[in-house]
């Protein structure tokens, strides 16, 4: 069993869509419309690294829970996911050059350097950066 595919709640699809690419530079992976009222799609990215690795769904969080939890979350502080990257405070940089807003800059755990920024579409999304030896 791998992991193939996993989400992140979004509040605005196409939003989602522009910041994951243009801004952090994920790839389109598939653009699938759902044939609801709602204009939802079956819309997922992938790291042009591993274009045939895990997908993450930017998913609708239409569902009155998905809107609390989402919330819920980000209230509390928490990331919605963690991307790894080779090195925490370059990407730290360029994105912040690029006019992310983070909430904490990059910071030594120990084990690992991590930053948190807003993805502009109801999360929090935290930047890894595994020390090795």
């Amino acid at each position: 069993m791998i992991i193939g595919i996993t989400s992140v709640l979004v509040e605005d699809q196409s939003k989602a869509l522009e910041f994951y690419t243009s801004v952090l530079g994920f790839q389109l992976k598939r653009d699938i419309p759902l044939g609801n009222p709602e204009g939802d799609r079956w819309l997922t990215v992938v790291s042009p690294e591993r274009p045939d690795g895990v997908e993450m769904l930017l998913e609708p969080n239409r569902p009155p829970v998905s809107n609390v939890f989402q919330k819920g979350v980000k209230e509390q502080g928490l990331p919605a996911t963690i991307f790894s990257v080779e090195d925490a405070q370059a990407e730290y940089e360029r994105l912040e050059a690029l006019g992310v807003e983070f909430i904490m800059p990059p910071s030594d755990i120990g084990p690992a350097i991590i930053a948190i920024f807003d993805d502009t579409c109801g999360n929090l999304i935290q930047i890894m950066q595994e020390k090795t030896g």
